[in-house]
């Protein structure tokens, strides 16, 4: 076990949730909280056409705080959350 080797983990228990399957992505996160206590949301697949509507419903309905968002197939493009530059991205004009 990780506590073994690291006193005090799991630090974060993070569940992680595809950006793109809507309101299932509300219910899967339902049901592993019914399972373990989530600790923080990755949501995933936020690249090319999704514009991360289900980042919102998904902070708002589970109420745990969104702590990477996936926007490409590579480790780099795992990304901190930032609020504020999600909210200017959702918000911006299609290209």
């Amino acid at each position: 076990m990780v506590a073994r080797r690291l006193p005090g983990a799991p630090h974060e228990t993070l569940l992680v949730l595809d950006g793109t399957v809507g309101q299932n992505a509300i219910q899967q996160g339902r049901l592993f909280g019914e399972a373990v206590s989530p600790t923080g949301i990755i949501v995933t697949k936020l690249d090319g056409s999704a514009r991360g509507g289900a980042v919102t419903a998904l902070r708002r309905e589970l109420g745990l705080p969104i702590r990477f968002l996936g926007v490409g197939e590579q480790l780099d493009d795992l990304q901190p959350f930032d609020p504020e530059r999600f909210a200017q991205h959702l918000l911006a004009e299609p290209a």
